[in-house]
């Protein structure tokens, strides 16, 4: 489970934005986010991962506090166990395909089933500059996986995908999910990929305020 509790001050066209968040995320379940960009969305993932922080508040995962600025407790990102799926893939240049999963994992099993499960079997000898924009979305979504996370982030993470690619890996996603127990936010501005995951809508219009 996580609870979250906290306040973050952002900038914003006009004035400031002032992000408030008090939810609770169930164990396993998974929350589709959407709403207006700029709205905070994408800051809610780094919040949580660790990426960055929030001005005040608490952050607890399954009864261990992440963040607490009124206790100074701020755990490092490394000690989250998040997978995160960044909207830009954030892949390593010089790292193939295999590397990028065994950077994160030595159970190599794990990794031929990630392989098989993104397509990417016949290329993991391939850097990211000799992939698609597809496959190094498929990768980045794999590498978040490998270390069998208890929270997985996803920001846009299936919007280099054909729609046939996004219908089998989503198809195929679903169980993984299910199977590693994983409690999972996924951030998308196609209702059409949101709507195939069962769970939560978190609507983010209503989350913040521009004075």
């Amino acid at each position: 489970m996580i609870r979250v509790n906290i306040e973050k001050q952002l900038k914003a066209y006009g004035g400031q934005q002032v992000l408030r968040i008090e939810r609770t995320f169930a164990s396993g379940s998974i929350t589709k986010i959407h709403g207006p960009s700029g709205s905070g969305k994408t800051t809610l993932l780094k919040l949580i991962a660790g990426l960055t922080n929030p001005d005040k508040g608490v952050i607890d995962v399954d009864g261990l506090t992440w963040y607490d600025s009124s206790r100074k407790i701020n755990l490092s990102p490394q000690k989250r166990t998040t997978g995160f799926v960044f909207q830009n893939y954030a892949l390593f240049p010089n790292m193939t395909v295999i590397e990028h999963l065994e950077y994160a994992t030595k159970d190599t099993e794990w990794i031929k089933h990630l392989l098989h499960l993104g397509k990417l079997d016949t290329l993991s000898t391939h850097k990211p500059d000799h992939l698609s924009g597809g496959q190094q979305q498929r990768l980045a979504i794999l590498r978040a996986l490998a270390i069998k996370p208890k929270v997985l982030l996803m920001d846009e993470p299936f919007s280099a995908l054909d729609s046939k690619m996004k219908i089998e890996l989503i198809g195929e996603l679903k169980p993984v999910l299910v199977g590693l127990g994983v409690t999972t936010l996924i951030v998308s501005h196609n209702q059409q990929e949101l709507e195939m995951f069962e769970g939560e809508v978190m609507d983010f219009e209503s989350l913040y305020r521009v004075f």
